[in-house]
């Protein structure tokens, strides 16, 4: 910023100075108060002189740098590192103000400490972003001044950079350290493992009550005169695709973030799963056009083609297209596949004007529609009515509510699985679908 000074005068003179007029008004009253009026003048002088000689002779008597992470994680808090070095034979206080990018909106940032001579000190602080992009710095300022602190001088570093913002690989790796699993008590979910009829033969066993019918192998029931059934285990590599809604009505913030944010979020980390499952990840947006495709494939490379195009997905605030999306599917997707599709209705009409579609992509794929409770609306249901505007508000809010639950039992009707879900839980309940589905076998 360049309208910093090289220096400035620290409030603390500026006391002194009053507190020495209000010596010479009270001179006017007590005679001998005007000789201590001026004997403090002198002294100010004298220590604002050595002050200034202290702390202004020498040059690169204070030295910084700034530590970034490589790229910031959206909806996180990523940590900034400063390496401040006190070269001054005295003990210096400091007072740091870091030109941070525009989007934070921080204006009034500034960070005090002290710093013994000839010592280093780290200080760290930490940086929400709200939003996918670039995050530009610019300098570092930094002013020190002595243990008199009458007068500060300003040290820049032009450390100005640029980080980019990427969706939340920071819950992603938390998600990998918790070692995903059907056996895993965060989720609730129990390992099953699914004897059911995929493409992938295991063996022939010996019949046992329950087993299904439809899997008796005959010619060996035959060879061995008794009961003989075929076992099947999951077949893997099944494609699973992250469907995002980039429309107008994903522009809802909650908590920061936007309800796309939390899209973008909550794939990445179910992406990073289905590898782990061995199964395969895909995922694309949509609106007026379809973008960001990424074709399901487990590859090494996948889940930075997908962190890719995460990164590049944008609302157009469009109503978004579902008849464009469904011809998309039909064309692109030609084998059966689990599409998570991450939209959000408000309304039961608002449902019913997509449900054509829906039903006609449930049809081929199995398709899970996740969207928003809105969480005002829990507060304001919740909350205590004493006016009549109140009560009103409470109801219409009730309603709303109402319909919510009404979208999930319509869906349902049609054979369409569904999470209705607040977007800080987003994450965790895919996950536990994605996980249900698994040991169910219903894909």
């Amino acid at each position: 910023m360049k309208f910093f000074k090289p220096f400035y005068i620290q409030p603390r003179f500026f006391y002194a100075g009053i507190g020495i007029v209000v010596l010479f008004a009270l001179s006017y009253f007590i005679p001998i108060v005007f000789n201590i009026a001026q004997l403090s003048i002198l002294v100010l002088i004298l220590l604002f002189t050595l002050d200034f000689l202290m702390v202004f002779i020498g040059k690169n008597k204070v030295e910084a740098t700034r530590i970034l992470p490589d790229k910031f994680s959206n909806g996180d808090k990523n940590q900034i590192e400063l390496n401040i070095t006190n070269n001054y034979p005295i003990l210096i206080y400091i007072e740091v103000i870091d030109e941070v990018p525009e989007q934070f909106q921080m204006r009034d940032f500034k960070i005090k400490a002290s710093i013994a001579s000839r010592k280093t000190k780290s200080i760290q602080y930490h940086l929400k972003p709200t939003e996918r992009g670039e995050y530009h710095f610019g300098n570092l300022n930094i002013y020190a001044c002595s243990i008199l602190n009458l007068v500060a001088k300003r040290f820049t570093f032009n450390n100005g950079a640029m980080v980019p913002t990427y969706p939340s690989f920071k819950q992603l790796k938390k998600f990998e350290l918790l070692n995903i699993n059907q056996n895993s008590l965060e989720y609730g979910l129990k390992k099953v493992r699914r004897l059911g009829h995929s493409m992938e033969f295991e063996q022939i066993k010996d019949y046992v009550l329950g087993d299904d019918l439809r899997t008796i192998n005959w010619k060996a029931t035959a060879k061995r005169n008794q009961l003989m059934v075929n076992q099947f285990q999951d077949e893997k590599s099944q494609p699973v695709y992250s469907i995002i809604d980039k429309g107008r009505i994903m522009k809802m913030p909650f908590n920061g973030l936007s309800l796309l944010d939390y899209a973008i979020n909550a794939t990445l980390v179910i992406s990073n799963i289905v590898l782990k499952k061995h199964d395969k990840a895909g995922m694309f947006s949509f609106s007026k056009r379809i973008e960001n495709i990424v074709v399901a494939e487990r590859r090494s490379s996948q889940m930075q083609l997908i962190l890719e195009s995460l990164y590049n997905v944008k609302t157009d605030f469009f109503e978004s297209d579902f008849s464009r999306l469904y011809a998309s599917i039909k064309r692109h997707i030609t084998n059966r596949s689990l599409i998570l599709m991450y939209t959000n209705f408000e309304t039961l009409d608002g449902l019913n004007r997509q449900l054509p579609y829906l039903k006609a992509i449930a049809k081929s794929h199995l398709l899970v529609v996740i969207f928003f409770k809105n969480t005002e609306l829990d507060i304001l249901i919740k909350s205590k009515a004493e006016t009549v505007q109140q009560v009103y508000d409470k109801v219409i809010a009730e309603k709303f509510d109402f319909e919510k639950r009404l979208i999930v039992n319509e869906l349902k009707k049609y054979g369409i699985h569904s999470i209705l879900t607040t977007p800080e839980s987003l994450t965790v309940d895919t996950i536990n679908k994605y996980l249900e589905i698994k040991a169910r076998g219903l894909l």
